[in-house]
């Protein structure tokens, strides 16, 4: 009898032993990178004033993402689909269920990736709004954007966030294992769009979001941190009128809308509930 605590501690253990080494290999890549390519002059990633506080997040985020996702799903599956024995959780999950398990994985997987953008663009404009700013104000608060700025955003930014979508289409039927593609190039791409570059790719920077494409986003509200939601397809932001890259310019300062803001992770997971 399979046992699902022991499954999620043991897939728990396995994002802690994934992260350490794809950390070492991205800190590797992007330390050559961006010291050939800078977009902005400064110190190193590894110099930042509040490089402790983005190496927090860097490890908190992908335990904290993938222990609310199993336990949302298994909610859902209870309410949904009336499973509630661990067994049956685990295989009808295992390879997802419904038509759309049936289709190739690299489709699926094609299917994940265009869908959850579309609908992060819209979470990422409706976190721009209102009382939920404030959360999503956090991922905004960092004044010396690098690679590792990239997993910088409050709980509640996530759970609105990427791990609801992940947890509706999975429910919707496609396979986890998609994630064996899926998860190596988001955690890349989320690196590669933060990371201090002056890469644009040109005429293709309409298809795929580059460094220069994203760190406009987090310039302050006026010069263009309302533009440039999608996180890998600009062109959601051509269609729905929010894309912005001036042409002959670099964006320069951030987080300088969020100056209240506390610089370690603590006093940032407290502050959206102080104000």
């Amino acid at each position: 009898m399979s046992s699902l605590p022991m499954e999620v501690a043991l897939m728990l253990g396995e994002t802690i032993a994934k992260v350490i080494p794809v950390t070492f290999v991205l800190a590797a890549v992007f330390t050559v990178l961006e010291h050939f390519w800078a977009c902005n002059p400064g110190a190193p990633w590894w110099r930042k004033r509040e490089i402790i506080t983005d190496i927090c997040y860097w490890f908190f985020v992908p335990v904290f993402a993938r222990t609310m996702r199993i336990g949302l799903l298994i909610v859902g599956a209870g309410a949904v689909f009336n499973i509630h024995d661990a067994d049956e959780l685990i295989a009808f999950y295992d390879n997802g269920h419904g038509p759309l398990a049936q289709l190739p994985l690299w489709v699926q997987a094609l299917l994940f990736v265009v869908l959850s953008d579309f609908m992060l663009y819209w979470i990422h404009r409706f976190f721009h709004g209102g009382g939920f700013w404030k959360y999503h104000a956090i991922h905004h608060s960092s004044e010396e954007i690098g690679w590792i700025s990239a997993a910088r955003f409050h709980p509640i930014n996530l759970m609105l966030g990427t791990i609801s979508v992940d947890v509706v289409l999975l429910m919707a039927g496609i396979s986890p294992n998609i994630m064996i593609w899926v998860g190596p190039f988001t955690t890349f791409h989320s690196a590669f769009v933060h990371a201090n570059l002056n890469w644009s790719f040109g005429s293709f920077k309409y298809l795929l979001a580059t460094p220069v494409f994203h760190r406009w986003h987090h310039t302050s509200l006026e010069e263009g941190g309302n533009t440039n939601f999608a996180g890998t397809f600009p062109v959601w932001d051509v269609l729905f009128g929010t894309f912005r890259m001036p042409e002959g310019r670099l964006p320069q300062d951030y987080g300088k809308d969020e100056a209240a803001i506390p610089k370690e992770i603590g006093g940032q997971l407290a502050y959206p509930f102080r104000r």
